[in-house]
C-alpha cells in the first residue's frame, strides 16, 4: 500500500510523529475538559405570567389559552403544555432538536409579545425563559456563622465577588439572608397636623439622599472638581432629622415629627436552612451526625454555576482554593453540598480504572498467544489510538464525559484485531526470509485491503446510530461517534505506525542476521520507545499515583505469568492443542459438508427442510411487520399461529 509504503520510506519521521503523538494524547487527556453528561441544549422554553389574584380557571380561559394561541403558529414545536394555578400561568413549550435554541426563544418572545395586548391589564408582564442545562449549578456553598444573618448575607456577597471573579465560573447566585433597609412609617395624623403632604415626605428624603456635582476650580495650574456628598451614612439617624418644612413662625418639622423611622429589613424573597445527617472527616469517610447534634441553621448558600464548555474539575478546584483564601470571621462554618465534581471525578476514576483492567486482559490474551514482543507490539496499538481520539475529540471541541468513556471500553478489545492481523503477517514474512522492512511492506500491503474492509464494515454498522433522531439520539450519539472515531484511528495505526515499529522491533528466533539487522535500526526508533515508557509513567504518576502503582504492580506480575504460566501453557497449546483442534474441525466441516444421497428420498428430505427454514424466517419478517403495523397483540396471535 502507497500509504505504508510512504511511512516505511520515512521510519524515522514515522517513529518522532509518533512519539509526538504520545505526547499530544497525553497532554489532550490531561486537558480536555470533563463532565458528567454531554453537553446538549434542549430547546425549551417556559412562560411564566402573573395574574393576582385570578383563579386557575380564570387563569387558564384569559392568560394560557390566550398565549398558546399565539405560540402554537411558530414552527418547529414538538409539544406544548400549560399549568393554571392561582394567580400563576407556565406555558412550557418543547422544540424538535434540529431547532435552534436562541431562535426559538426569540420567536416564542415574539409570539408572547403579539400576545399581550390581549391579556387582562392586571397581568404583569410574562417572563420568557429558556432551559439550559449547562448553566445548573455544579456545586451549592453553605454558610452558616454564629453572628447575626445580615451579617452573613454581607460576608456571602463578598464571596460571590471573588467566586465570578474565576474565568471558568459563570455566575453565583446567592440564596437566603437577610438585607437591611430604612423603613419610613408616616403617622397621618401628624402629616396633617403639621399640614405636610405625603409626597412632600417623599420628596424631602429623595432629594437629601444624593451627591451633588459642583463642577471644578482652576487653581493656579491644579483642576479641582467639587461635589457635595449628601448621600447617608447612617441612614436611620439622619433621615429623622431632615426637615420636611420650616412654619411660617420659624418651626422646623423634622421627618422625626411626621414618621417612625425604623433601620430594619426587607422582605425575604428566599430562604436557605440546612439540616447536617453526615459529615465527611479529613481521611474523606462519611459518618452520621449525633441525633443530639442534628438541627436545622438558616444558612447562605451560593449556587455556582461553571462557563459551558469548562472543565468541571478544574473549575471545581479553583472554587474551593478560593474559599480556602477568603478570610471569613471568626465563627463562620463553610459547608459544600451538591458537589458534582466528585460524582465526575468518581466517574472518571472508575471508568478509567475498568480501561486498564481491561487493558491488562486484552494483554494476556495476546501474551498467551503471540509472546511477549509480539503481544508488546500489537498493545502499543491500544494507547496510540486512544491518543489519536483524544486529539480528535479536542480538536472538534467535545468534552470527555461518561458516553465517551464507555464507548473507549466497548472499542478496547476491537482495536488490537488490525494490529494483531498486520503484524502478524509481517512477522509470517520475516520468518521466510524477508528483511527487517520488506516483511513491513510485503506483510502490510497483502492484508491492508482486507483490514480497511473489516474496519469499514464495523464503522458502517455505527454509522446508522448518528442518524438517531430526538433527544435521545442527540444524547446517544456520542457512543457511535466514539466507536467510529476510534476504530480509524486503529487503522491509521495499524497501516502507517505498526509496520515502522514493527520493522524496528520483530525478531524470529534462530536467524542469523538480526543483530546485524538490529545494529542498522535507528538508535532514536529504541531510546523513543524507552523515552516513551518513562514519560507514561511521569505522566501517570502526575495525574492519578494510584494508577501509577497499579501499573507498577501489574507489569512485573504480567511478566512472572508470562514466565510461568502463559508461555509453557501457549507452547503446549502450539505444539498439541492448536493442531488437534485444527484436525477437529477439518473433521467436523467434512461432515457436515457431505452430501450423502444413498437413503430414500434423501433430496426430497433436503428441500423440504431448507423449505421450513426459510417458511420460518419469512414468517418472522411479517410478524415484525405486523407488530410495527398493528401492535404486539397482532403479533403474538400471528406468532402463535
Amino acid at each position: 500500500m502507497k500509504i505504508t509504503n510512504l511511512s516505511i520510506k520515512y521510519r524515522t519521521a514515522i517513529a518522532v510523529f509518533t512519539l509526538i503523538l504520545a505526547v499530544g494524547g497525553l497532554v489532550s487527556y490531561l486537558t480536555i475538559p470533563k463532565e458528567s453528561r454531554p453537553s446538549i441544549e434542549f430547546p425549551q422554553i417556559v412562560v411564566t405570567s402573573i395574574y393576582p389574584g385570578a383563579s386557575p380557571s380564570d387563569v387558564e380561559s384569559t392568560v394560557s389559552q390566550v398565549i398558546e394561541q399565539e405560540i402554537s403558529s411558530i414552527n418547529g414545536i414538538d409539544e406544548m403544555r400549560s399549568t393554571s394555578s392561582e394567580g400563576v400561568s407556565t406555558v412550557i413549550v418543547e422544540f424538535t432538536p434540529d431547532v435552534e435554541t436562541d431562535k426559538a426563544y426569540r420567536e416564542v418572545n415574539r409570539a408572547v409579545d403579539r400576545a399581550q395586548p390581549d391579556l387582562p391589564d392586571a397581568v404583569e408582564e410574562p417572563l420568557v425563559d429558556e432551559v439550559n442545562t449547562d448553566e445548573f449549578p455544579i456545586m451549592t456553598i453553605n454558610l452558616a456563622g454564629s453572628y447575626s444573618l445580615a451579617r452573613l448575607k454581607e460576608v456571602g456577597e463578598d464571596l460571590q465577588d471573588d467566586l465570578e471573579g474565576i474565568s471558568s465560573v459563570l455566575e453565583a447566585n446567592l440564596i437566603g439572608g437577610l438585607t437591611r433597609e430604612v423603613q419610613v412609617n408616616a403617622d397621618l395624623s401628624a402629616l396633617k397636623t403639621y399640614n405636610v403632604s405625603f409626597n412632600t415626605l417623599i420628596n424631602t428624603i429623595q432629594q437629601e439622599n444624593t451627591n451633588i456635582p459642583g463642577g471644578s476650580i482652576d487653581v493656579d495650574r491644579l483642576n479641582y472638581l467639587v461635589r457635595v456628598d449628601g448621600q447617608f451614612d447612617d441612614p436611620a439617624d439622619q433621615i429623622e432629622n431632615l426637615v420636611v418644612k420650616t412654619t411660617s413662625d420659624g418651626q422646623n418639622v423634622y421627618v422625626r415629627d411626621v414618621a417612625n423611622v425604623i433601620f430594619g429589613f426587607k422582605d425575604r424573597e428566599s430562604y436557605s436552612r440546612l439540616r447536617i445527617l453526615k459529615r465527611e472527616t479529613e481521611s474523606g469517610e462519611t459518618v452520621s451526625v449525633p441525633d443530639s447534634a442534628r438541627r436545622t441553621a438558616q444558612v447562605i448558600s451560593l449556587d455556582v454555576k461553571k462557563r459551558p464548555g469548562d472543565n468541571i474539575l478544574e473549575t471545581s478546584e479553583e472554587v474551593k482554593s478560593t474559599i480556602d483564601d477568603f478570610p471569613f470571621p471568626s465563627g463562620t462554618e463553610v459547608l459544600i453540598t451538591g458537589d458534582e465534581s466528585e460524582n465526575v471525578q468518581s466517574l472518571v476514576t472508575d471508568l478509567e480504572n475498568n480501561i486498564i483492567s481491561g487493558l491488562i486482559f486484552v494483554i494476556v490474551v495476546l501474551l498467551f498467544f503471540l509472546g511477549v514482543r509480539n503481544a508488546t507490539l500489537v498493545g502499543i496499538a491500544i494507547p496510540l489510538s486512544m491518543f489519536t481520539t483524544f486529539l480528535v475529540f479536542q480538536g472538534l471541541g467535545y468534552t470527555l464525559n461518561f458516553i465517551i468513556l464507555f464507548s473507549l471500553i466497548i472499542a478496547l478489545g476491537m482495536l488490537v484485531d488490525n494490529a494483531v492481523v498486520v503484524i502478524e503477517n509481517i512477522y509470517r514474512f520475516r520468518e521466510e526470509g524477508y528483511s527487517r522492512w520488506e516483511a513491513a511492506r510485503l506483510g502490510t500491503a497483502e492484508v491492508g485491503a482486507p483490514v480497511v474492509a473489516a474496519t469499514a464494515t464495523t464503522v458502517s454498522a455505527f454509522a446508522p446510530m448518528l442518524l438517531w433522531p430526538g433527544i435521545i439520539g442527540e444524547f446517544m450519539s456520542y457512543l457511535p461517534l466514539t466507536l467510529i472515531i476510534t476504530l480509524a484511528s486503529s487503522l491509521f495505526v495499524a497501516l502507517v505506525i505498526n509496520p515502522v515499529v514493527t520493522g524496528f522491533f520483530v525478531q524470529v528466533k534462530g536467524r542469523e542476521d538480526e543483530e546485524a539487522d538490529a545494529q542498522q535500526s535507528p538508535a532514536i526508533a529504541r531510546y523513543g520507545g524507552a523515552a516513551l515508557i518513562l514519560l507514561l509513567g511521569v505522566t501517570l504518576g502526575i495525574a492519578n499515583w494510584k494508577t501509577l502503582v497499579v501499573i507498577g504492580i501489574a507489569v512485573p506480575v504480567l511478566y512472572l505469568l508470562h514466565v510461568y504460566v502463559l508461555k509453557p501453557l501457549g507452547d503446549r497449546f502450539a505444539e498439541s492443542g492448536l493442531p488437534s483442534l485444527i484436525q477437529w474441525y477439518r473433521g467436523f466441516l467434512g461432515r457436515m459438508l457431505e452430501r450423502d444421497y444413498a437413503p430414500k428420498y434423501a433430496l426430497l428430505r433436503n428441500t423440504g427442510a431448507l423449505a421450513a427454514l426459510t417458511i420460518g424466517a419469512g414468517i418472522v419478517g411479517v410478524g415484525g411487520l405486523v407488530y410495527a403495523a398493528a401492535g404486539q397483540t397482532a403479533a403474538m396471535f400471528l406468532l402463535v399461529l
